[in-house]
C-alpha cells in the first residue's frame, strides 16, 4: 500500500475515532450499573490511580520532547506510544469510576469554585480537541512525514500537556469532597 493510500486510511480512522471516543465517554458517562440493578461494588479507588496516569502521561510528554531534543527518535517514538498508552488506561479507568460510583459534587466556593470550573471545563473541551491531533501527530511520525509530524507536535504537545496536568489539578481539587 502506498504511503498516500496509508495517510487516506489512517485519517478516516482518526476521524471515525475523535467521533466515536467523545461520544461513547458521554454516553458511558451517564450510564450507573449500580443504579441500573447491577450488584457491583463502586470503584471509588480509581480517581487517584487515574490522577496519577494523567500526571504520569506529563511526565513522559517532557521526557519524549528531551529525547528528540537529543535525537534519540527511538526513544521519543516509545515514550510517546506509552504516553498514549497511559492515555487510553486513564480512558477506561475513568469510565469504570463514573458507571460504578456516584458523581462528586466540587464543594469550594467563592473565587476557588470558578477557578475549578474553568480549569474543568477547558480540561474536558481539550481533552476532546486533542484527539485528532495526537492521532494525527503519532500517524505522521509512522508514515515518516517528520516535517509535517513536527509541525503539528507543536500544537499538539501543549494541548495534550495542557489535558494531562489540568486532569490532575482538578483531581486534587475536588478529591476533599469525595465520599
Amino acid at each position: 500500500m502506498s504511503n498516500l493510500a496509508q495517510e487516506k486510511k489512517y485519517k478516516k480512522i482518526i476521524t471515525a475515532l475523535s467521533i466515536i471516543i467523545p461520544l461513547a465517554v458521554a454516553a458511558l458517562f451517564g450510564v450507573n450499573l449500580r443504579k441500573l440493578g447491577f450488584d457491583v461494588a463502586p470503584f471509588t479507588f480509581l480517581p487517584p490511580i487515574y490522577a496519577s496516569l494523567n500526571g504520569l502521561t506529563a511526565i513522559i510528554l517532557i521526557a519524549a520532547v528531551i529525547a528528540i531534543k537529543k535525537g534519540n527518535r527511538k526513544l521519543h517514538e516509545q515514550l510517546n506510544t506509552f504516553a498514549i498508552a497511559c492515555s487510553l488506561l486513564f480512558l477506561l479507568l475513568y469510565i469504570a469510576y463514573h458507571m460504578t460510583s456516584d458523581s462528586t459534587k466540587f464543594g469550594g466556593e467563592g473565587v476557588l469554585k470558578y477557578i475549578y470550573y474553568f480549569i474543568l471545563i477547558t480540561h474536558i473541551i481539550l481533552s476532546v480537541i486533542v484527539i485528532p491531533f495526537v492521532l494525527t501527530t503519532y500517524m505522521r511520525a509512522k508514515l515518516g512525514k517528520f516535517p509535517a509530524h513536527k509541525k503539528i507536535a507543536k500544537i499538539t504537545f501543549p494541548l495534550w500537556l495542557y489535558v494531562a496536568i489540568t486532569g490532575v489539578v482538578v483531581y486534587l481539587m475536588i478529591s476533599p469532597y469525595y465520599a
